[in-house]
């Protein structure tokens, strides 16, 4: 399966009309067929960073589904669609990314994904994005050892929904992601507040260890809309 991972610079006073765009065109389009569903539209939160900055993932089902989605928006069904979206932002960034063999996503069924834009309260998300300087392979084996693991079994602030990585040929070759929902929102106001306790940046801490394999990566702060497939 892939991943269509986009950040979209939406125009300010367009921004209710790209999100009505994306609810009452871009889901409802996928999901006349099998081959895709949109699973999160994700605003960036206010006081975060950019302004006006939207984080799309769509889902499609294999290289196939992805071929006629492509036709669809150059020549076919979504192309007045995709022309219309592009004058409601600024900028759009895309890249498509599949899942590592561990994401809990990694068993998706897309027909039960919702498309209904069922209003729900919106989560919290916390995306964080890495560049390794060492082998991808190793970094994000190195996720589920020493990141994935643990806070699966100890509890955590953060509920790892999925971990992608780019998929060869459509983006920078070492980039990986983790797609995590925010659970525990007084420990996330700790982490922004005060400085990481020197007891979690000592050898043997994942702190420390992860700086054998990267030095470079970013966390975004991404709240789901009240109609989200996924939130």
């Amino acid at each position: 399966m892939l991943f269509l991972h986009e950040v979209h610079h939406v125009r300010g006073r367009q921004a209710e009309d790209f999100e009505a765009a994306y609810r009452e065109g871009w889901m409802p389009e996928l999901a006349r067929g099998a081959d895709a569903r949109l699973l999160w539209f994700l605003h960036h939160a206010h006081g975060s960073g950019p302004a006006y900055h939207v984080v799309t993932v769509t889902a499609v089902r294999d290289g196939a589904a992805y071929e006629r989605l492509v036709a669809s928006v150059h020549e076919g069904g979504l192309r007045r669609w995709a022309r219309e979206l592009d004058e409601l932002r600024h900028d759009v960034a895309a890249r498509l990314m599949v899942q590592v063999p561990w994401s809990p996503m990694a068993g998706l069924d897309l027909s039960t994904v919702p498309t209904d834009g069922a209003s729900h309260e919106p989560s919290l998300y916390m995306e964080d994005t890495g560049w390794p300087h060492a082998a991808i392979d190793d970094y994000v084996g190195f996720w589920e050892s020493s990141y994935y693991g643990p806070m699966k079994s100890a509890g955590s602030m953060l509920d790892i929904q999925a971990v992608f990585r780019t998929a060869f040929g459509a983006g920078r070759r070492k980039e990986a992601v983790l797609m995590q929902k925010v659970v525990d929102h007084d420990a996330l106001l700790r982490l922004l507040t005060t400085e990481v306790p020197e007891r979690y940046r000592r050898p043997g801490t994942f702190m420390f260890e992860a700086l054998e394999y990267r030095d470079r990566w970013e966390s975004k702060l991404l709240r789901t809309s009240s109609w989200s497939p996924l939130h």
